[in-house]
């Protein structure tokens, strides 16, 4: 079945939705490393991710949207969230070092966005050289399509992906189980050994007169 092409109509509000979702994906991206409240970033790359996908969707690829929204905000942010929580980062200490880092940090975005202009300008990238995938039927599957290609001309690189995943979640869950000295913890192995004599312990107490009215 051959796919349809898109009119000037469906072209000129998909380049307004596109433009609209790419300016909160920047704006929540830039907000995600200069806002100094952990949480707080981490809800600005929750709406980086969102943004993301609703991009996904205009170049039609339901899967990968939907992938994003519930893998990445639904559980990787949540998981984050929680990190973040447990790991009592003292805020006052990341805004002394933001000050510190921030003319490094100046200098490495400054040259990232000059290599980004470079290869923009190279002649490389525009409608002739990139154009806009054309539109599909109602009864064409991008997930059969994607699988298609995942796990034939990707299948090494999917699997680095995932041995690299395996190794973070290992890496988080280690993190999480650090000893703090300031933290009480519960032995379980030293409760059962405790005796009847050792939790509890009677005095005697003299008896108080009793207070006249």
């Amino acid at each position: 079945m051959q796919p349809r092409p898109l009119n000037r109509l469906d072209m000129t509000f998909l380049e307004i939705v596109f433009y609209v979702f790419s300016a909160v994906l920047v704006g929540s991206s830039l907000l995600v490393v200069t806002v100094r409240n952990p949480v707080r970033a981490a809800l600005f790359l929750v709406l980086a991710f969102f943004s993301a996908a609703c991009l996904w969707l205009t170049l039609e690829a339901e899967f990968l949207a939907i992938t994003l929204v519930l893998v990445y905000v639904g559980a990787v942010m949540v998981l984050f969230l929680f990190v973040i929580m447990m790991l009592d980062i003292d805020i006052a200490q990341m805004r002394a070092g933001f000050a510190n880092y921030l003319p490094l940090g100046l200098v490495v975005a400054l040259i990232m966005a000059g290599e980004l202009t470079l290869v923009m300008l190279s002649g490389e990238f525009g409608d002739t050289q990139l154009p806009r995938p054309v539109g599909h039927d109602a009864d064409y599957s991008n997930t059969e399509a994607l699988g298609k290609v995942v796990y034939t001309d990707y299948v090494y690189a999917f699997e680095l992906a995932a041995v690299i995943l395996l190794v973070a979640i290992v890496a988080a869950i280690s993190l999480t189980l650090r000893r703090r000295p300031e933290t009480r913890y519960q032995a379980p192995e030293e409760q059962v050994k405790v005796r009847k004599e050792d939790r509890i312990r009677i005095v005697r107490m003299p008896p108080r007169p009793e207070e006249k009215p």
